[in-house]
């Protein structure tokens, strides 16, 4: 079984207070580690030793704290490190690839989740909702963001959605391989909505995916016609030559708002998904404008597409009274303007109350999403399914 050790050779044990400062992680995700390591029968393995089934942690800043995980010597797959049992995750390339163990034993088709912005997988219910419709679930966190950062990393950054495409290719062709000849869908979230849009466009003939879904998918900038228009124009200049120039900053009302610890619902690391946010880069956003323009150029997504969203607006402040029911990132009207031209065969789901990730909403329009999701990809898959 998969395992961590939490030891270092000239210290003795390493408390879990201690291993996430220097870990630059959660106590949680640390707990989690130790817990499943410890519950498998395992004593610690001091830092240093090394074997064909032992793999240095690839968390941001983990090296440093010394922390290794043990992994199983013939697939790779580990006790996730951010959500424990029946979670496991491995290393994809650059990426990682994260699936639950308490999918159906037989399932009549699998999920793959695409995390956003300042983002990573931790929506566990979101797994258990699909398998309780009878999916196996799986996620990926692309390269640089989430689970996948590396120490020296700039999280998320990348001037190509290409480099992004081929991790979510290979988590595709991973996905199909452990489950053959059963539909796949794909779910994706802002950020990861627009990739996954030019991603399923670009493999429209290739049979990659059975169907899409967008979960307010970041399909323009939310900003003043003259930023969206001579604000290109200037990235396509600046970006090229300073890429890693910051051209937006500043916290997440949004994020610091969803945080237990702040009185929110949901629980999530804080080094994974930045209360502060994450600087907004050159290369960044001229990558992602490039790819929002050939949105607008119009789509071939060759099979059925779900776009839901919130159904109203709302300012990143505090001061918002509706902070708690709005889509407070993106402008649900360029959703529902964009939507169209996705493809042939796209259907459309407003959410009233929804924040902007529908599956971090309240309780009502959280199960408003997610029944309303399963409902349509029974129709849209037809008899696959």
């Amino acid at each position: 079984m998969s395992a961590l050790v939490v030891r270092q050779t000239s210290c003795g044990e390493v408390t879990v207070a201690e291993a996430a400062r220097r870990a630059k992680v959660s106590e949680q995700s640390v707990g989690n580690w130790k817990r499943a390591f410890l519950e498998a029968g395992n004593t610690g393995l001091a830092a240093g030793e090394s074997g064909p089934s032992t793999r240095r942690c690839a968390l941001q800043g983990t090296p440093r704290a010394r922390l290794f995980i043990v992994t199983a010597p013939m697939n790779g797959w580990a006790v996730d490190p951010c959500l424990g049992a029946p979670f496991e995750a491995r290393p994809l390339g650059d990426a990682t690839l994260v699936r639950s163990t308490a999918s159906p034993p037989a399932p009549r088709g699998v999920v793959l989740h695409l995390h956003g912005y300042n983002d990573y997988f931790f929506q566990d219910h979101l797994a258990r909702a699909v398998e309780a419709a009878g999916f196996a679930f799986f996620a990926v966190d692309l390269r640089r963001c989430g689970r996948s950062l590396r120490e020296g990393d700039v999280p998320h950054y990348m001037t190509d959605l290409l480099d992004q495409a081929g991790d979510l290719s290979r988590a595709a062709r991973a996905v199909r391989t452990a489950h053959p000849g059963l539909p796949l869908v794909l779910h994706a979230h802002s950020t990861g909505g627009l990739l996954a849009a030019l991603w399923a466009h670009a493999h429209r003939n290739h049979g990659t995916i059975d169907a899409l879904v967008l979960n307010s998918p970041f399909l323009d900038l939310r900003s003043s016609w003259l930023n969206r228009t001579v604000g290109t124009r200037i990235l396509d200049v600046v970006g090229p030559w300073s890429p890693l120039a910051v051209v937006g900053s500043g916290p997440s009302v949004y994020a610091t708002h969803q945080l237990a610890a702040n009185g929110g619902r949901w629980e999530f690391d804080t080094h994974l998904k930045r209360p502060e946010g994450v600087p907004i880069r050159a290369g960044w956003l001229r990558a992602v404008r490039r790819g929002q323009a050939r949105v607008a150029r119009g789509l071939e997504i060759g099979v059925p597409v779900l776009v839901a969203h919130s159904d109203s607006s709302g300012s990143d402040v505090e001061t918002n009274p509706h902070l708690d029911a709005q889509d407070t990132v993106l402008d649900v009207a360029q959703i529902a303007r964009l939507a169209p031209r996705l493809g042939a065969d796209v259907s459309t789901a407003v959410i009233d109350g929804g924040v902007h990730d529908l599956v971090l909403s309240a309780d009502g329009p959280r199960a408003a999403y997610l029944d309303g999701t399963v409902a349509w990809l029974d129709r849209a898959l037809g008899g696959r399914a």
